[in-house]
This record gives C-alpha cells, sequence and structure tokens, in this order.
C-alpha cells in the first residue's frame, strides 16, 4: 500500500505517467488492470453508469497496488468531488472547466481548509488502517485535481485558468474540443491539434502539468512527445493487459527524464 500516493512525485520526476481506463466495477479484473503497472486508473462517472458505491471499493485497491485511482465526475459540484476522494480517489477529474472561476469552484470544493473547504469525513481510511488525522494531514499535498479544458471558451480563457492556484493537471480532452471547434470527432484536424501544441507551450513555468487521452497508442506517443506528461493509455480491454504492459515499457524508456 503507497500512502500517501506518489503520484506526484512521478509527475514531479518528468517522466511519462501513464494510465488507462477503468471499465469494469469487478474486483478481480480490476486487480488484473492495476497489475498492468499503470500509474493511474480513470474511473468514469461522467459518461457511465457507476455509482460511487460500486467504485469505493476499487480505489481502496488501487492504493493498495500503489496506482493512483481518479475519478472523472460527473459535473463540478461540491457533492461529487467531495465524495470521490472521501471513496479513496487520490485524483478527482472535474469536466467542463470553462472559466476561471469554474476551475475556482473545484479547487474550493477539493481541497481541506485552509486552501480550499472540502468537507472532513474520508470514509475510506478505516480500509487501509488510517486514520482521519492521517488524511488531514496529508490531503491537500497528496491528491491531484484534475481540470479538463474541453471547448473553445476554455482555450480563450487558458491563461487565467492557468494562474488559478490549487490544482495539479490540465486535462485537454479532444473529443469534446472538436465538437466545440465545429469539427465533432474529428480529434485529428489541425483546429484541435494546434490549440492542443498551443497549450502545450503556454503550460510551460505555470506549475502545472499537462494531460490527455487517446486510444491510439501512436497518438499517445506523439503527445507525450509535446509534453502531455499524464497520459491515458486507451484501456486494457481494447490493448489486453500482456500488450498494457509491453506498452507502459516502450514509452517510459522512451520519454524518460
Amino acid at each position: 500500500m503507497t500512502y500517501p500516493s506518489d503520484v506526484r512525485q512521478k509527475l514531479a520526476s518528468g517522466n511519462p505517467v501513464l494510465g488507462t481506463s477503468m471499465f469494469t466495477r469487478e474486483p478481480f479484473v480490476a486487480q488484473s488492470i492495476y497489475q498492468t503497472g499503470a500509474d493511474w486508473v480513470w474511473i468514469d462517472q461522467e459518461h457511465s453508469p457507476a455509482g460511487t458505491e460500486s467504485i469505493g471499493t476499487i480505489c481502496v485497491q488501487g492504493r493498495e497496488n500503489g496506482s493512483a485511482p481518479v475519478i472523472r465526475v460527473p459535473y463540478n459540484n461540491q457533492g461529487d468531488i467531495k465524495k470521490a476522494y472521501d471513496v479513496g480517489a487520490v485524483g478527482v477529474m472535474v469536466p467542463q472547466i470553462d472559466t476561471p472561476d469554474d476551475a475556482r469552484s473545484a479547487v474550493h470544493w477539493a481541497k481541506y481548509p485552509p486552501v480550499g473547504m472540502r468537507g472532513i469525513a474520508p470514509f475510506f481510511a478505516g480500509y487501509l488502517g488510517l486514520t482521519q488525522q492521517d488524511i488531514i494531514d496529508n490531503a491537500n499535498d497528496e491528491t491531484l485535481l484534475i481540470l479538463q479544458m474541453e471547448s473553445v471558451e476554455a482555450y480563450e480563457n487558458l491563461d487565467e485558468i492557468l494562474a488559478v492556484p490549487g490544482y495539479e493537471v490540465l486535462l485537454v480532452g479532444p473529443t469534446d474540443l472538436s465538437a466545440s471547434l465545429g469539427v465533432p470527432g474529428d480529434i485529428h484536424n489541425s483546429k484541435v491539434e494546434n490549440i492542443m501544441a498551443d497549450v502545450a507551450q503556454r503550460i510551460k513555468g505555470t506549475g502545472k502539468y499537462l494531460s490527455t487521452t487517446f486510444g491510439d497508442v501512436a497518438d499517445c506517443r506523439r503527445w507525450l512527445g509535446e509534453g502531455y506528461q499524464m497520459m491515458n493509455v486507451s484501456s486494457t480491454l481494447a490493448l489486453g493487459t500482456i500488450r498494457t504492459r509491453e506498452v507502459y515499457a516502450e514509452l517510459r524508456e522512451q520519454f524518460k527524464a
């Protein structure tokens, strides 16, 4: 069991931080996914029917395997963000962050005082033999808050969003961004790629890390090279566990800091 999570140290190292989509709520399948060596897993609640009660034990399981479970909540609201952390998520991903005020609201609900106003009752602590105080003492330095930039409006507000303190990662969502640009689903359109390349340049020196997701390993390799360090690499449902392990080894060797 890794507590506090070491995912922030992995990001600070400059090496690729590689994840996969957690497509199952079945603990035995989840264990095979964690054993691929994923630095993090993407547990989706925005577009999947998963409720918090069905993924809490999978978050604890991820921590036990040294992988950082990341829950993408349905929307930017207090209840979903708080509950995701309280069932054991290391990271919470918040979709549709379009303005600096959106970013500040997410920070407000995600961090314990004095940074934010996250309510205190970390449900997962007992599963790992931790006390509530252990979580209070470590949470703000341990957890990740990942904000999604997936619209033209967000891109127009990029510098102001990057200037908001209290979150760690900006994730560019190519599919929703393509829709906002009038080319829905065309994630390789030059309009999308030009914005992604520009974000990679403008985030430098801000103290924030950059993330994205692609199903094709070749796309993951390309954008890792552009500075998208925290990468969701397809899913083990698509690649299989053996190939996922091989892909991770190849990417870590190629982009080793």
